[in-house]
């Protein structure tokens, strides 16, 4: 749970970091997608760190790892890399150890934020399709975030309540460019 937690608090930060860094280049809504994947992130850790604390251990401050700022484009490979990693062998690992070691709550909060990792890289994928075509205007303006478990979801697929855990979209956070402007 702690390697989860330092991971995810790690990719919430780094996030943060890709989302300015593309608002300087002038990409503002892949900045959006940053920000909400750094909040989505964010909720990832946090639910792994009330799993820390239910089983009795303390979470104490996350060791965040080594990452770099680059430009946008390079910064959406590194989101690619990053989220691939979690999906394909982070968290189907995590979440196999869980069940055998009968952690339910451990299991939930890693599915919960596998699940979201699938997005988060379906979702980076789409953007470095588009931007390598020059085709930024194909892009999303609003991103949303469930504030319970972390899913994502953007204008065209957002529902009425969270896929995973159910909570109603009114409780979703917002993270949306305005067109034409700030």
């Amino acid at each position: 749970m702690k390697t989860a937690f330092n991971s995810e608090s790690t990719a919430s930060e780094k996030y943060a970091k890709f989302a300015q860094a593309a608002m300087e280049e002038g990409y503002d809504t892949i900045a959006k997608l940053f920000e909400a994947t750094s909040k989505s992130e964010k909720i990832h850790a946090f639910n792994h760190g009330k799993v820390l604390e239910k089983y009795g251990n303390s979470i104490g401050n996350a060791e965040i790892g080594s990452y770099e700022i680059k430009t946008t484009i390079e910064n959406l490979q590194t989101a690619i890399n990053g989220e691939t990693y979690e999906m394909q062998t982070m968290y189907p690992g995590f979440i196999k150890n869980a069940e055998i070691e009968k952690a339910p709550e451990a299991a939930k909060s890693f599915t919960w934020a596998w699940d979201g990792e699938k997005k988060h890289l379906n979702y980076y994928r789409q953007v470095q399709s588009l931007i390598v075509k020059g085709n930024e205007n194909g892009l999303s303006f609003e991103w949303y975030v469930c504030p319970t478990c972390g899913n994502i979801y953007n204008d065209i697929d957002v529902k009425e309540s969270c896929d995973f855990c159910l909570t109603k979209k009114v409780n979703f956070d917002g993270y949306t460019e305005e067109v034409g402007g700030e």
